[in-house]
């Protein structure tokens, strides 16, 4: 039996592909849902809304050969040369000119439909949730792991971020001093963000001719972008807010960035369905405090984390393990066939 811990895009895809070689495996997931930090909220009528990952680039080759081959559809993101600036809070902003030197893309009925085409392919009983490992032990012949219950494994997969096990689960025999200390280092994607999103009945931008992107260095919103769906058939702006302001309660936080979107789209922002947001920080599956701070991606990808340990019996997955593109989902891509792969290759000596 191998056990995997965390349900998120490399776990799962680890698990699909243990499946498709008749491997016997057991997901354990903390949260309540799957997904891990891809989460698309969903409304009869609206546009799908990100509050976790979101884009890709041409550059993400696993991770666009993994959407095709489950037949999921993808498209452009829309860009635009004309955007709002606010460059300080002592000018207001401005409609200026950017060049466009890339292209980005979204999954088409939101990021969550990888997530649930995956674990459609898998069989209900073998993704517990609400399942917190807090012990995981090595013997001779077996590794115990604790969580809500006990499960017995022969391999033990750790496909969530390294802080989070360093942190949380003991092990025994202890992991390498240095292992530790790398893990307990290292950044974890979206630990910080806050996503923002608003669902509107009709893109009151196009009909006034208004940027709907926005770079601001004031915030709340330091970033908005065009949010509808794939068809343009229902709209939405999505972006992010100056981490920051964690600090305010979700109605402060509200208020402060309808009041900033008013300044620069005027009074039909107000216009909005539903306002939603996601602190990632309050999250306590994906955030974990540091002693000391950490800059973006540190130490993902780390060449500690490629190691197995006791005898192979532990892998080390997740995207801040990736050796390429680590925090992104494309890194999460390749750790979750490269965990399934020593798996695969061992079963079959």
């Amino acid at each position: 039996m191998i056990i995997i811990v965390g349900a998120g895009l490399s776990g799962l895809l680890t698990a699909n592909l243990l499946q498709k070689e008749g491997i016997s495996f057991k997901i354990l997931e903390a949260r309540n849902r799957v997904g891990g930090r891809i989460n698309t909220i969903y409304r009869t009528g609206e546009a799908p809304l990100e509050m976790g990952a979101t884009w890709f680039t041409k550059d993400h080759f696993n991770l666009i050969k993994l959407i095709e081959e489950l037949n999921i559809k993808y498209f452009e993101q829309f860009t635009e040369s004309r955007v709002h600036y606010q460059p300080s809070s002592t000018f207001p902003a401005q409609i200026v000119e950017i060049p466009n030197n890339s292209t980005s893309y979204r999954i088409s009925g939101g990021t969550s439909n990888l997530i649930n085409t995956l674990v459609q392919n898998l069989e209900s009983k073998d993704i517990l949730l609400n399942q917190v490992v807090t012990q995981i032990t090595f013997n001779e012949n077996s590794i115990l792991v604790k969580a809500e219950k006990d499960f017995e494994a022969n391999k033990v997969i750790l496909a969530l971020p390294p802080k989070l096990w360093a942190n949380h689960v003991k092990f025994e025999p202890e992991l390498p001093e240095n292992l530790m200390k790398i893990a307990r280092q290292t950044q974890t994607w979206m630990e910080d963000s806050i996503k923002v999103a608003l669902t509107f009945t009709k893109p009151f931008w196009e009909e006034q001719n208004l940027p709907r992107t926005l770079f601001s260095n004031v915030g709340p919103v330091t970033e908005l972008y065009d949010h509808c769906d794939f068809k343009n058939s229902k709209f939405a702006l999505c972006g992010f807010i100056n981490s920051s302001f964690k600090q305010f309660s979700a109605e402060e936080r509200k208020e402060l960035v309808i009041n900033q979107l008013k300044t620069i789209f005027g009074i039909r922002i107000s216009e909005f369905l539903h306002y939603e947001e996601c602190v990632w920080s309050e999250e306590q599956e994906t955030f974990q405090d540091s002693k000391s701070d950490l800059f973006p991606h540190q130490n993902n990808g780390n060449p500690v984390f490629s190691n197995s340990l006791f005898d192979d019996r532990l892998i080390i997955s997740s995207t801040e393990s990736a050796s390429n593109f680590p925090g992104y989902m494309e890194g999460a891509v390749l750790s979750g066939m490269k965990a399934a792969k020593k798996i695969i290759e061992a079963e079959k000596k």
